[in-house]
């Protein structure tokens, strides 16, 4: 745009510039305020020198974008989170009320249309003002008031020394000021000068901008700021905290009536109105727009779990400050894939079930949801406060995901460092049964029996392609109950989780194929921090869920990977980063590899459904759509699960105790939802949990009905473990492609899942 003259002088002239200089320092020592250079005689410096300190001064003001919120939203639009260092929602002018406008040019600068960026009169004014009256009245323009502001939004941004009024501006500060207003003039107009003011300068806390302050303290828009709200915001900017209305209201409703004072006396305002202002009280409406997943509107944890994403991905900054920086300043618009409907039902089933008012501080609970088809994340609840605050019932540890993202220490996503899966591990090995060729219902000796010490197991990624029994008394897997030690199917052992006919069938099966189709499907510790996700132990312990602590999202993974016939797709929380200017940020698109052969998944399916027909789910009342799913108990009964699934939505739903292990950290005993219960299972909460979750979303993600697998799964003849072993391999063509290779040494420990209830 065009230069345009100073309206009292051109200070792009060497004689206007030394007008501006020595005019104003010749009275520095009078003015309180602190505004002038000192008399050149006084410091030893000639003119001639203190002109060319002004023209070695920087006459062009940088100005970085402005700060912004970020904005994170569920699939429908609606909010979960703001999150921001300052809140400001920039407007235009038009966009804000003449009595506005009128306020702050009224009480900071009324002449500010007439002057050049430095008022001498003002100055002159302000000399004659504070030595006849000893008070300390300032003469900083709008215009010098905006590039101040610029300045310490730059130092805020940078790292630099914010400036915060005119008592900490030394002489160069002050100079620098009065050269760059002058600049500034001569490159904007007037209205965009104080455009740019009204959207940068702060008016509380972390307020900034007048968009941003009528909302927060009157809960509307700034075109429509009556005259006693403007002349409130209008008083802020020259104390924020002195004439704060919440923490100083009678300084405030002083501070505001002056305001309204100079607007008459500039004629902005007739004397009714000005009358008629003054009575009015402040009429404050405080609307908070709460800062991060702390004042989350939904889903707390998942925005917590958006924000990781964020951080740990390069494609917003290279370190982790300009990644934080384009976080909580750049004004993102983040596109998230949660179902505020799904949300809304998991959070209710969540705090019916174990609400942080009325369950002991030790018991968590999620429910997390995927659409097996995409990877969506549809929901991510927990009962517990995110709030950071030492207190019972808070935590900002997400339970649902892992420590780290792949499993780099340098990538965190706040995950608590999962649970052990109890019986939800048992369908790898039914999938690795019916990969090898098997049936459903063959027949397993579920007797009760004692593994020898010195008694092996195929495991080929063991040293010498065996696992041993080491232990002197020999390892004896037990029934939930000690009861129902019998032969029967492996389709009726899963149904109704018999410990002994899962180690039935894995005694003739690979015990690392079994690890490796739960790695391939999702399942690996969450606790991973060597650079990759590791994988869950071999030992036969961990068939029934002891060999590892995995999160209630990768369970959710690996089971809609059965839900999708095989194909699994990776957990997905994105679909559009968008930036204030239009500008989009590539996201992960969905990205689905199969896993398993189809048929294989579909067996699996036609077990689990058995589960809700003649095992642990059968009591439950989820509606009428086709459902597959699976309890799952460890051995100290500290952590439970139900894994609750169609071809539609997946959701995991785990209850457990995150803050104590071992033998004593039993949920048995401890407060849950305002009951205690001497014995709990995944049958008694979790699952129950699940149904209530899924009472209140009929007709959402029913998906279509399960496919049955072919008939020889179901009931084909048994094909000796010999034939297996020489090499006569059948897995669909893929068993050398899915199996694992990684050694591990022998692991004798972990948990006993219960079978039957568990």
């Amino acid at each position: 745009m065009a230069a345009r003259k100073s309206p009292l002088f051109d200070t792009a002239t060497t004689l206007g510039k030394l007008i501006a200089f020595l005019g104003i320092s010749g009275l520095a020592g009078v003015l309180a305020a602190g505004l002038l250079v000192p008399v050149a005689a006084a410091t030893g410096t000639g003119a001639s020198a203190s002109l060319q300190f002004f023209e070695d001064l920087p006459a062009e003001l940088a100005r970085e974008a402005l700060a912004q919120p970020t904005k994170i939203l569920a699939k429908d639009d609606s909010l979960i989170a703001t999150l921001y260092e300052e809140n400001r929602q920039p407007v235009t002018l038009d966009q804000v009320s003449p009595e506005m406008k009128d306020a702050l040019i009224a009480i900071e600068d009324y002449r500010f249309y007439d002057h050049g960026g430095v008022d001498l009169e003002g100055i002159f004014g302000a000399i004659a003002s504070n030595v006849t009256s000893g008070t300390r009245r300032g003469a900083s323009t709008l215009t010098q008031q905006f590039v101040t502001n610029v300045l310490n939004d730059s130092a805020r941004q940078n790292g630099g020394t914010v400036v915060l009024n005119g008592k900490e501006k030394g002489v160069g500060d002050k100079l620098r000021e009065m050269k760059l207003a002058i600049a500034v003039e001569k490159e904007l107009t007037k209205d965009e000068i104080l455009e740019g003011y009204i959207n940068i300068v702060q008016f509380s806390g972390t307020t900034y901008g007048v968009q941003a302050a009528s909302k927060y303290f009157f809960n509307v828009d700034a075109k429509d700021l009556n005259i006693q709200q403007s002349a409130l915001l209008a008083g802020l900017v020259n104390g924020p905290t002195l004439y704060s209305p919440t923490e100083n209201p009678e300084g405030a409703l002083q501070r505001r009536n002056l305001v309204i004072g100079a607007m008459l006396t500039r004629d902005k305002i007739t004397q009714e109105e000005h009358d008629a202002a003054i009575a009015s009280d402040l009429g404050l409406e405080i609307t908070p727009t709460l800062s991060g997943c702390v004042g989350a509107a939904q889903a707390p944890y998942f925005c917590d779990y958006v924000t990781h994403l964020i951080m740990n991905d390069p494609a917003y900054g290279e370190t982790e400050d300009e990644r934080e920086k384009v976080l909580f300043r750049s004004g993102l618009t983040i596109k998230t894939t949660l179902d505020s409907r799904v949300q809304k039902a998991a959070q209710v089933a969540v705090n019916e079930t174990a609400d942080p008012d009325t369950t002991n501080g030790k018991v968590g609970h999620t429910l997390v949801s995927l659409d097996p088809k995409t990877g969506n994340i549809l929901s991510m609840a927990q009962n517990t406060r995110f709030d950071p605050e030492p207190a019972e019932g808070n935590t900002v540890l997400n339970f649902n995901v892992d420590q780290y993202d792949g499993g780099d220490p340098a990538k965190s996503l706040g995950g608590g460092g999962g649970f052990q899966p109890g019986s939800t591990y048992k369908p790898f090995t039914v999938a690795a049964w019916l990969e090898d060729g098997k049936a459903l219902n063959q027949v397993i000796d579920g007797s009760k029996r004692t593994y020898r010490q010195g008694e092996t197991w195929e495991a080929s990624c063991a040293p010498g392609g065996e696992f041993l029994i080491q232990e002197e008394d020999g390892y004896t897997p037990q029934n939930y109950g000690d009861i129902n030690y019998r032969n029967t199917t492996v389709l009726e052992g899963l149904a109704k989780s018999f410990n002994t006919i899962t180690m039935g069938s894995a005694k003739q099966l690979d015990l690392c194929r079994i690890r490796d189709i739960a790695y391939d499907l999702g399942v690996h510790q969450a606790k991973s921090s060597d650079g990759e996700e590791e994988r869950f132990g071999y030992q036969p312990a961990a068939l029934i869920g002891g060999g590892g602590e995995a999160a209630p999202l990768s369970m959710a993974t690996a089971y809609a990977g059965f839900a999708n016939d095989g194909v699994v797709c990776e957990p997905r929380a994105l679909t559009s980063v968008t930036a204030v200017d239009g500008e989009t940020v590539p996201v992960p698109a969905v990205s689905c590899d199969r896993k398993i052969p189809t048929d294989v998944a579909r067996g699996v399916n036609y077990a689990t459904q058995r589960v809700m027909t003649e095992g642990s789910g059968q009591l439950l009342e989820y509606g009428d759509i086709p459902m597959a799913g699976k309890t799952g108990t460890n051995d100290a009964r500290s952590q439970t699960w139900f894994m609750g699934y169609n071809t539609g939505m997946v959701t995991a739903s785990w209850v457990g105790n995150w803050q104590e292990e071992g033998e004593k950290s039993g949920l048995g005993g401890l407060q849950i939802g305002g009951q205690v219960y001497p014995e709990i299972d995944g049958s008694l909460i979790a699952a129950p949990s699940w149904a209530r979750f899924m009472q209140q979303i009929p007709g959402l993600y029913v998906g279509k009905p399960f496919v049955d697998p072919p008939s020889k799964m179901i009931n084909a003849p048994q094909r000796n473990s010999t034939e297996r072993r020489n090499g006569s391999d059948t897995r669909n063509g893929i068993g050398g492609i899915l199996g694992g290779t990684t050694g591990e040494g022998p692991v004798t420990n972990g948990g006993n899942d219960f079978g039957g209830n568990g």
